[in-house]
């Protein structure tokens, strides 16, 4: 339970986290990219977020809000990059 309470600052970019990796895995569907190898990268890219946030958390809690608006601002940005490439723009 401590672990809980210790991650309790975490909870909003740990949501748009996973909002993060739907806009990609959105990107790759809409550029055509090979399922089984965007699965793979997906799989590496959770554990890699997996183990930043176990040992991570403890010297990074301090610095929960600027973490937290710095994921906010890349998911905008990738969602408006995803949104231009799906109609053509980019």
């Amino acid at each position: 339970m401590d672990i809980i309470n210790d991650c309790k600052g975490f909870w909003g970019l740990l949501i748009f986290g996973n909002i993060e990796n739907l806009i990609l895995a959105s990107q790759g569907a809409t550029a055509h990219v090979d399922s089984v190898i965007l699965l793979i990268l997906s799989l590496i890219c959770v554990v890699i977020w997996l183990a930043l946030g176990v040992y991570g958390t403890k010297i990074a809690i301090k610095y929960a809000d600027e973490i937290e608006i710095l994921g906010g601002v890349a998911i905008i940005i990738l969602g408006i990059q995803s949104m231009l490439s799906a109609i053509g723009i980019l």
